[in-house]
This record gives structure tokens, sequence and C-alpha cells, in this order.
């Protein structure tokens, strides 16, 4: 299918089986604000500790929409299977994820063939996850969504239920929570409460 897969590609719940391989750990974009990852095309052990919070937070935002918009597009129940690069140490600078693109910044520094501010603004739009990092997002998209749900449904299914029918409660706070957990994944939303102390003159 053309197109990229941080977006919608298939119809809703058209897909019984999704199976992605090699392709999750390339990010969206190159992350914002690497200026000062300098003679680095990725995090490297010279890397300032913003630099690792950057490419996190990136990866973290892309892989929470993937998910949001894979389960969109799958039937109800059905598996998905994610094969990525990764690593396995929580260390982002370990050598079993950087060890060859350290080599090939080296490689083009050394050849004397590009200007070394060109290396200092390009950097890799990828990132290599440990596995607790992968668990975190699932987690927190399983539960984020479905909470949000729990909550406008106790509030609001009476009402609903009474005006279209009980029928749609049940789809349509499934659908709900997979909507907010898309939401959640690129934005967060925050309420406003309003607290009044007043005293009898």
């Amino acid at each position: 299918m053309p197109g990229s897969f941080y977006e919608r590609l298939f119809p809703s719940r058209s897909i019984n089986f999704i199976h992605s391989s090699y392709s999750v750990h390339w990010l969206s974009k190159v992350p914002e604000k690497l200026e000062n990852n300098k003679r680095n095309i990725y995090i490297t052990k010279s890397s300032p500790p913003s630099v690792c919070q950057t490419f996190l937070e990136q990866f973290q935002r892309d892989f929470s929409a993937f998910l949001s918009l894979r389960s969109e597009e799958i039937v109800s129940g059905g598996p998905m299977f994610l094969t990525f690069l990764g690593r396995s140490i929580a260390d982002p600078s370990s050598k079993d994820c950087c060890c060859l693109l350290e080599l090939l910044t080296k490689s083009l520094i050394q050849l004397g063939l590009v200007e070394e501010a060109d290396v200092d603004s390009f950097n890799m739009p990828c990132y290599f996850p440990y596995e607790e990092e992968v668990k975190s997002i699932v987690r927190e998209q399983d539960r984020c969504g479905q909470n949000v749900a729990n909550s406008i449904r106790a509030v609001t299914e009476p009402m609903l239920a009474s005006h279209f029918g009980n029928a749609v409660i049940d789809p349509l706070f499934a659908r709900f929570a997979t909507l907010v957990a898309e939401h959640l994944a690129v934005e967060k939303t925050k309420y406003i409460s309003l607290v009044i102390s007043m005293t009898n003159k």
C-alpha cells in the first residue's frame, strides 16, 4: 500500500492479520533540536542526554500513533506481529545498536569529502528501543484510552442509551476508547475544574 505507516492505510476493521517486518524502528521524521549532537548521525556515547531523550520521545509518539492506527484497521481480536531492531540493555548508546552507525559517521568524516557542519546537521530518523520502552508504550496505549472511555461512559451511558438504544453502547465506547488512545498519542488533553468558595454575609 502506498503511504506512510504512520497514517491510515486501510479501511476500518478490514485487516485480519498485521505483520510489520523491520519498519517500525524508522521514525516518521528526524527528531527536532539535535543541534548539539555534534559529529554524530545517531546516538553515541558522546551524545548529550537531551539527544537520547529527544529520540526516545519521537519514538514514543510514532509507535503510539502506529498502534492506534493499526487498531482501527484490524478486525476485533485480530493479531499483529511486529519485528523491528532494538537493543538488549537500557543504555541508548550501547554498541548493540549504535556501533555500525558510529562507523558510518567515522567513514563520512575520514573521507574528507563532506564538511563537518554537514555531518553535524544530519541525523538518522530511527530509534532502536529497549524492551521495557516498548512494553511501556503498549501498556499506556491500552490503559489510557480505555480509562478515559470508562470514565465518560459512567457519566453519559444512561443518556446515550435512552436516546440511541442499548445496542449501540458497547461498540460506541469501544470505538471511543480507540479514538481517545489515538488522540492521547499525539496530544495531552486537559480539563479545567472550577472550585468556588463562598461565605454568606
